[in-house]
């Protein structure tokens, strides 16, 4: 069987979103060592010194990465937070924001209004993340600054005992942050329940998207894209699933 795949994010997308994850994973893990007294006292203090450095290496590429993302593709970065995260909402974003969390927990039984490109949980979710990892990135240097880029103390600037409670304060509530929203990013994107099994493919694939799956989770968009053929290519498919389709076909139907 032939089907429709909609190109849905780019290379330097993937790679961005990818270098993140991985120095999340590394800076969450690394964290709980440096900023929980408990955890390093269990630990010992080689074990945490050892921790605070993979933490302060791990931010080099969670900073630059996505800064060299937005300063090479300006105009996809004046997308993202014109139009997807500080987009205006409409009635059916609104709706989807009202029926999330039944929807979270048994998809099966509520159904949606189509959506755009992104949607409006989805602009929450990506928007808190992003200014949780600026404030995060922020605080986190002026941290660092103070003791030192170096591991000898070499190229440090002195901050004020206020400034360095304020940057403590704000690393650890991004990092809080980081931990509740990233595990709902997970839990959906890694597609664990069945209307978004398949979309881990999206971010850690080819970063194509089923014209069924597009048109389910993003109606709108899929009904642009497919008209105009923007991104558009054809696949083989052994094993489509008839009632996603099915789904995905009343979708469209709804969108138009």
């Amino acid at each position: 069987m032939v089907e429709k795949y909609i190109k849905r994010h780019s290379f330097l997308a993937r790679f961005t979103h990818g270098t993140a994850a991985i120095c999340c994973i590394l800076l969450i893990f690394s964290g709980i060592f440096v900023f929980v007294p408990a955890a390093n006292a269990w630990a010992g203090p080689e074990f945490t010194i050892a921790m605070r450095w993979l933490h302060r290496l791990a931010a080099i590429p969670f900073i630059l990465v996505p800064l060299y993302a937005f300063f090479f593709s300006l105009k996809g970065a004046k997308h993202l937070f014109c139009q997807n995260i500080f987009g205006k909402w409409d009635e059916d974003d609104y709706i989807f924001a009202k029926k999330f969390l039944p929807y979270l927990f048994a998809p099966g039984k509520v159904r949606m209004p189509p959506q755009r490109e992104v949607k409006s949980m989805q602009r929450v979710a990506d928007g808190t993340l992003l200014f949780a990892g600026i404030f995060a990135a922020i605080s986190g240097m002026i941290m660092w600054l103070n003791t030192g880029l170096l591991p000898g103390g070499e190229w440090a600037i002195h901050f004020s005992q206020t400034t360095l409670f304020v940057a403590k304060t704000v690393h650890i509530v991004a990092f809080l942050v980081f931990i509740v929203f990233g595990l709902g990013h997970v839990y959906l994107g890694g597609g664990i329940f069945q209307p978004y099994r398949g979309t881990a493919r999206l971010m850690f694939g080819d970063g194509k998207v089923s014209e069924a799956d597009a048109a389910y989770h993003w109606g709108y968009w899929a009904n642009v894209k497919i008209a105009t053929g923007e991104g558009v290519s054809e696949e083989q498919k052994n094993d489509p699933d008839p009632v996603l389709i099915k789904e995905a076909q009343a979708g469209v139907k709804k969108a138009r």
